[in-house]
């Protein structure tokens, strides 16, 4: 995005400074993820999409990892840093002191509430711009509004100030408007103020919602946007709340998929995370999970129960019952079911990984086949191959690993071992349980055979008394009986 799509009118600060003690975590609150993305990073990709021409970020506990997440989502923004001060008034304070000469909005959101949308956001600057008031603030009715702020209104139906939970009165905590905790606010207005906010209340804190009483003693203007869909101000304290969270962002974005042409059998069972990407006709079966940046190709066939993590599927690919990390599955070829693909599997157009398959740091060729109970590691297999069931790669030697090479149109035998580094040319045929040591030339057979001897009797001397040597013993006395007749009629 270009400068000057920004608008220089608007600046964005979001506070992530909170300890969130009620996660019971060592992990920072903001960085719990949802959809494939910390919570704020979410909040972070809205505030984008606004084209502010600034935004700031407040940060204390764990400084260094919340700014580090921060950062690598939005390079752009200005990491602030809160001092000993506690509270949100005290936040957003240390934040305009990094915008001395703005004079424009500035829009106040939480890191915890994750679910805000642009549109919505949009809305509210609309409404606080046109109505000319110092602050307009986001609102929601609850049937439920437990732990939240309470926006009390005038006997004309005006807001006149923010009660926080804590310190409401049995009859403010009755009041079912509640504050989502999002502002738009006039630079001037509120810059003036938040150096007067006083720590006098039940927290000690110097609240951001004390501003709004102080523009209504100072007769300014101050509105209430209230929001049609109160999932969209839904905030994170707890694992539950973070469970709820992310199940509402996953039914929005499965809903987004769907009415883009993609077909999600169960959406109840179905995990999409933001990051991913899917092509219309993509049929999504019952417990499939399409993670990170996964995409999917039009017309492919992903589930039941497979894991994509930051995966490339092709067209008309079908994945079965399969985990898969980091690899590439081409056009029209089949995966699982039961088949784990790790980091740096490539398999080509027309390929197949079959059941019960590992494979690891490969390239799989077009048309090439590794149907089942097989590993394959560090392995290169050119085009048209088929390995026999069993196949194994020994690609780690104790000290190093090595890659295994086989060429075009080779066809191994069932339980075949390819001891790396070694190379198979093209169109070699390796017999049913070779161990490969050696180079194979193009169009050679290889075998590793060692005569079979068969050591009679040994069952019923050794295993007395088993089944076993009971069977045997059968088996021996029906011969010895067929012998003697034919020695009597011979």
């Amino acid at each position: 995005m270009s400068d000057t799509s920004l608008d220089p009118d608007l600046a964005v600060v979001i506070l992530a400074a909170g300890q969130g003690t009620r996660m019971k975590s060592s992990l920072p609150k903001v960085l719990h993820r949802i959809g494939g993305r910390p919570l704020v990073g979410h909040v972070l990709d809205t505030a984008r999409d606004l084209a502010p021409a600034h935004v700031l970020v407040v940060v204390r506990h764990e400084r260094d990892r919340v700014a580090e997440a921060v950062l690598g989502v939005s390079p752009e923004v200005v990491v602030v840093d809160q001092d000993e001060v506690p509270g949100t008034g005290r936040a957003v304070e240390v934040a305009l002191d990094r915008l001395p000469d703005f004079t424009g909005d500035v829009l106040v959101l939480s890191a915890d509430v994750p679910l805000l949308d642009d549109v919505a956001l949009g809305d509210l600057l609309a409404v606080h711009r046109a109505s000319g008031a110092a602050a307009t603030l986001l609102s929601a009715r609850l049937s439920d509004p437990t732990g939240y702020g309470r926006v009390i209104r005038d006997s004309a139906g005006g807001v006149d100030r923010i009660v926080e939970h804590k310190d409401a009165t049995d009859a403010e905590r009755a009041v079912d408007e509640i504050n989502a905790g999002v502002y738009a606010f006039r630079a001037e207005p509120l810059r003036d103020r938040l150096g007067r906010i006083s720590t006098a209340n039940a927290q000690a804190e110097k609240y951001l919602t004390d501003v709004v009483g102080m523009l209504r003693s100072d007769e300014l203007g101050v509105a209430a946007q209230l929001v049609t869909d109160p999932s969209l101000i839904v905030g994170v304290n707890d694992r539950v709340q973070l469970a709820e969270a992310g199940r509402l962002l996953n039914a929005r974005t499965i809903r987004r998929w769907q009415l883009a042409g993609v077909t999600v059998q169960d959406p109840a069972t179905t995990w999409i995370d933001v990051t991913a990407a899917l092509s219309p006709d993509v049929t999504l079966l019952p417990n499939t999970h399409i993670l990170r940046a996964t995409t999917v190709a039009a017309g492919a066939t992903i589930g039941p129960d497979t894991t994509l993590n930051d995966c490339e599927v092709g067209e008309g690919a079908t994945v079965t019952r399969s985990d898969a990390t980091l690899a590439v599955i081409g056009a029209a070829a089949t995966v699982g079911p039961f088949s784990y693909l790790r980091p740096g599997t490539q398999l080509g157009a027309g390929g197949k990984i079959g059941t019960f398959v590992e494979t690891k740091n490969s390239v799989i060729g077009d048309g090439s086949k590794v149907p089942h109970l097989s590993y394959v590691g560090d392995a290169e297999i050119g085009r048209g191959v088929n390995l026999g069931a069993g196949a194994i790669t020994a690609n780690y030697d104790d000290l190093a690993k090595h890659r295994t090479v086989i060429g075009d149109e080779v066809h191994a035998g069932s339980h075949n071992v390819f001891v790396a580094p070694v190379k198979i040319g093209e169109g070699a045929k390796t017999g049913a349980g070779a161990v490969i040591r050696k180079d194979v030339p193009a169009g050679a057979l290889a075998l590793s055979v060692a005569p079979q001897r068969n050591v009679e009797g040994w069952v019923e001397k050794n295993r007395p008394g088993t089944g076993a040597a009971a069977a045997a013993a059968r088996v021996r006395s029906s011969q010895e009986a067929d012998d003697g007749s034919q020695e009597e009629h011979g």
